[in-house]
């Protein structure tokens, strides 16, 4: 009877030794989860007008606001605490014309703090035609600006239409990549199959964006 309570205990002990582990491994201390935000221009604030378009300051999750810029028929979107440099100067989208979707995902860390943001786009490889089979869907993965540097940008790319996991494929690229890349020295890319249909994106972030 001694030698199966002796047992036991030792059985309960690395039972627990290895739920400690499993609760204190990295993936799940870094484990984050996600809230969603409505995107309609509408709501939002003009706070420079263009040639060709208008820059909106749009509500977002708590006190990180979206910014939209709009222009010559393509959409670009910056989240978070952004440097006003990089909110009058900075533009990613894609060559073709294109529009953002109307809900933003953010990614939270374990203090609820969003790291990263998942926007869908619509490319129209043929314009003004939204159901052409040509009209392509891409989930655009970006870095939420904080107030250390107010720096964010976009940081991947999944084809929606090519990915059946395509979400839960674009949560992992925020997760994994958001806190330690480095805009305007790290390359977005992309992230999954990508389709004929996802478009080709274009950066034009402000000339002093990697010297934060």
């Amino acid at each position: 009877m001694a030698g199966l309570a002796i047992r036991r205990t030792v059985l309960s002990m690395a039972l627990a030794l290895i739920f400690a582990l499993l609760v204190l491994r990295p993936g799940a201390a870094q484990a984050n989860e996600s809230t969603f935000t409505e995107l309609t221009l509408s709501q939002c604030t003009v706070i420079t007008e263009k040639e060709l378009g208008a820059i909106f300051e749009c509500p977002g999750y708590r006190n990180y606001p979206v910014y939209v810029t709009d222009g010559d028929l393509r959409q670009s979107a910056l989240f978070g605490l952004a440097r006003l440099d990089l909110v009058q100067g900075g533009f990613e989208s894609f060559s073709q014309f294109n529009y953002v979707g109307s809900e933003v995902e953010w990614r939270l860390d374990r203090e609820g703090r969003p790291l990263a943001a998942i926007l869908r786009w619509m490319i129209e490889n043929e314009p003004g035609d939204d159901t052409s089979a040509s009209l392509g869907q891409v989930l655009v993965i970006s870095k939420v600006a904080q107030e250390q540097d107010g720096t964010g940008c976009v940081i991947g790319y999944v084809d929606a239409l090519q990915n059946d996991q395509g979400n839960m494929l674009a949560r992992q690229v925020a997760d994994e990549a958001a806190t330690d890349f480095a805009c305007g020295v790290t390359q977005a890319s992309w992230h999954g199959e990508k389709g004929l249909a996802s478009g080709d994106p274009i950066h034009s972030p402000p000339t002093n964006l990697s010297g934060n």
